[in-house]
């Protein structure tokens, strides 16, 4: 095995895998820190729940996938986190790094979040989405993980004890040899972390080939983009075409959207603006009704059962009350339980393809339906693919993040599959 990644959402993992295998390598996914080995892979990503886990719960998993990574035998390590690079007010992103640091022995390594394919650039040590800083976009209303600062330099200086410099985009573009050097020079002086600039993808090609032999590297998926091209270079990875389709699978369609971005609730809404859907309200669920089995019998009673959508998707300021009157925290796991539930009522009565959006409500889903591990099949929009559950009864996936995919996502995918 050549390449050891750790995700902290299922949805970020998915997204970074699909990379790999688009790249080349044999990638399998797994559902948190598997037990044994796993032969014929170029590369593993283990796909933690740890994003909004309290940092000490986020450092403990973290490291114990690492540990599993090293007796595979991984030649280099990979922490993935969002490209909006969102964690808790505590910092789960500086945190990890700093142990991963730790238990690799090193004083040195990079963040980069950027993801041009998805409208996530880094200028100046500044976090774009869009044309919007961070700070301006949707994100800033996230219900779980709100961020309200671009300043990557900034935002994880207060995450971690390492001292955290800038490779601005100037030096991006002199190419791999540049940013190399920059990278020399930035550890000498003590920098432990340093934020890299990307616009583009060739930036992203550059910083990857030019962090070839750096044991650790941090940051979105995009950076993931270079690393097949180092192994092949190296000798280490044969020329294998990108990942093969996957077994037909058949069975009824769901749709499970948990998610309260901008991007989700657009695609939402653009969803039933021509078929159904059954929309949990949460302050019914709060207030201890049977939201579960309202749900699937909705279902049952459809006239064109195949495919629908429940969502729970909500506006900045519903979430933002309901909040107020239950607590964020058990809000999200209450909703993020009943949905899963709910998958798994479908599951039961013959739903075999799910397209879930949201991170979060991703990781109870597939918790809940007892998946170990997925084969990455073929990308539907950038950073999100078709997966096929590693199982006697196959089940296809798509997991996205609630801030990814066109506003057609929903139709685009199950179109995708037949």
């Amino acid at each position: 095995m050549l390449l050891g990644c750790i995700a902290d959402d299922f949805t970020g993992g998915t997204d970074l895998a699909s990379m790999l295998a688009t790249g080349g390598m044999r990638t399998v996914q797994t559902i948190g820190v598997p037990e044994g080995r796993i032969d014929s892979a170029d590369a593993v990503v283990v796909a933690l729940k740890s994003r909004t886990a309290p940092p000490t719960q986020a450092v403990a998993e973290s490291l114990a996938a690492l540990r599993w990574l090293q007796a595979q035998g991984c030649r280099q390590f990979f922490f993935k986190y969002c490209s909006t690079f969102d964690s808790t007010p505590a910092g789960n992103i500086g945190p990890v790094i700093d142990a991963l640091m730790d238990a690799l022995g090193l004083s040195f390594t990079i963040a980069c979040p950027a993801y041009p394919d998805n409208g996530r650039t880094v200028y100046r040590g500044h976090l774009f989405v869009g044309s919007q800083l961070l700070s301006d976009s949707g994100m800033k209303d996230h219900p779980l993980t709100p961020m309200t600062d671009a300043n990557l330099v900034r935002v994880l200086q207060a995450q971690t004890r390492q001292r955290v410099g800038l490779i601005g985009h100037d030096t991006v573009v002199t190419g791999a040899a540049g940013i190399l050097d920059a990278c020399k020079a930035a550890a000498t002086t003590g920098i432990g972390i340093t934020i890299v600039d990307a616009l583009s993808t060739a930036d992203l090609h550059a910083i990857g080939r030019a962090c070839a032999e750096l044991p650790l590297l941090t940051g979105g998926s995009g950076i993931a983009l270079g690393l097949p091209d180092n192994f092949r270079r190296s000798g280490e990875l044969p020329d294998r075409a990108a990942a093969g389709a996957l077994p037909r699978i058949d069975g009824a369609a769901a749709i499970i959207a948990g998610s309260c971005s901008t991007a989700t609730n657009a695609q939402v809404a653009r969803w039933l603006q021509t078929r159904p859907g059954f929309r949990v309200d949460v302050r019914r669920l709060l207030a201890g009704a049977d939201i579960v089995g309202e749900a699937l019998d909705w279902q049952s009673r459809q006239a064109r059962r195949d495919p629908v959508l429940v969502y729970a998707t909500s506006t900045p300021e519903e979430v933002r009350a309901v909040q107020s009157e239950a607590g964020a925290e058990q809000t999200g796991q209450r909703v993020e339980t009943a949905l899963a539930e709910i998958a798994a009522g479908l599951a039961q009565t013959g739903t075999r393809k799910f397209v879930i959006a949201g991170g979060e409500t991703s990781g109870a889903v597939v918790k809940r339906l007892g998946i170990r591990a997925l084969r990455i099949g073929p990308a539907i929009d950038p950073g999100v693919p078709w997966t096929c559950s590693v199982a006697t009864q196959p089940l296809a996936l798509a997991l996205k993040s609630g801030n990814f995919g066109s506003v057609d996502f929903f139709e685009k995918a199950l179109n995708r599959l037949q």
